[in-house]
């Protein structure tokens, strides 16, 4: 059990030491994992982004993902009988909020260049895997050195799923309980990050990251 999202970075930042000098960028899953990526970047002296992607819920339970999407591409993971028009539309649905989004972090700059880079991808913990996916699909495509996907808590079945990835090569996991149902459940604390948050979050850390060269 974690007090809330910065004893969770504080732990996490604790196990990623050893990147400490390397050539990283830290990119963080919006909103959640923003205080613990701005930790983790602060630790490691590193730069960090945002990974723009979300989950397609299922029609039947929304929580439930199905896949996810980012503004390039898709993945599908539980979605064979879900009919391929509720997929269009969510996808169609998703991309413009993440295009809503995007328009608001990179307000006044631009996104990082990942490549030959180190990327180390934040959390603040994985239920399915599949939005974590997805940004390792976008990632691999800006021909990073590294990836490592980074997060508090996972279920030991999404953790398998993630080391299965033929494009992740390190997952840092500092819990993986069986009895899995929520993120939530393992923080004291677990509020909800506003885009405000975020993107103070993000500026300040750039700001940090900037005067420190």
């Amino acid at each position: 059990m974690f007090e809330d999202r910065i004893d969770a970075g504080t732990q996490l930042a604790d196990k990623l030491m050893k990147f400490k000098d390397e050539n990283v960028v830290v990119l963080a899953i919006p909103r959640g994992g923003l205080p613990l990526g701005s930790i983790v970047a602060k630790a490691l002296d590193a730069p960090l982004d945002v990974a723009l992607s979300k989950k397609i819920g299922s029609p039947f339970n929304k929580e439930y993902a199905i896949g996810a999407v980012s503004m390039e591409n898709i993945v599908l993971s539980d979605a064979g009988r879900v009919d391929k028009r509720y997929i269009m539309k969510e996808t169609n649905r998703i991309r413009k909020k993440l295009k809503e989004r995007q328009d608001q972090y990179y307000k006044n700059r631009s996104p990082k260049d990942l490549k030959d880079k180190i990327v180390v991808i934040v959390d603040d913990g994985i239920a399915t895997g599949n939005t974590i996916l997805v940004t390792v699909e976008l990632v691999d495509m800006q021909k990073p050195s590294k990836i490592v996907v980074a997060v508090p808590v996972a279920p030991p079945s999404t953790m398998a799923k993630l080391k299965d990835s033929p494009l992740v090569d390190e997952v840092v996991c500092l819990q993986t309980p069986y009895n899995f149902r929520a993120v939530g459940q393992f923080y004291e604390e677990f509020y909800q990050v506003s885009d405000q948050e975020a993107i103070r979050l993000l500026e300040e850390s750039n700001a940090a990251s900037k005067s420190s060269l």
